[in-house]
């Protein structure tokens, strides 16, 4: 799903709901582009964001090492860094695994 795909099912969902008040597009991409600046901005802090039912984003630490360039084999210092990573909670666990049943 997209952000756009994001936006529109959401439009589409709060419109099922409260027929006769419609939320504007505007509004919807406003409310996801703070949602996902809000948890970037968490992330680039070095905090954890939970989301009970959905998961947990947290920072992995990956120290510097000596890697390979594939074309032509040349020694590559690669630096520390952070990346983010997603752990999914139980419930989506359990709810994505019941769509293989």
């Amino acid at each position: 799903m997209t952000k756009s795909e994001l936006m529109a099912r959401l439009a589409e969902l709060f419109a099922e709901r409260n027929e006769g008040s419609e939320l504007q597009a505007k509004d919807i991409e406003y409310s996801v582009k703070v949602l996902v600046d809000t948890m970037t901005r968490s992330l680039a802090k070095g905090q954890r964001i939970e989301i009970r039912g959905f998961g947990s984003f947290d920072l992995n630490y990956r120290p510097p090492r000596v890697g390979r360039n594939p074309k032509t084999g040349e020694r590559v210092e690669v630096p520390e860094k952070h990346v983010p990573h997603f752990k999914p909670g139980k419930e989506l666990r359990e709810r994505v695994d019941q769509l293989d049943a």
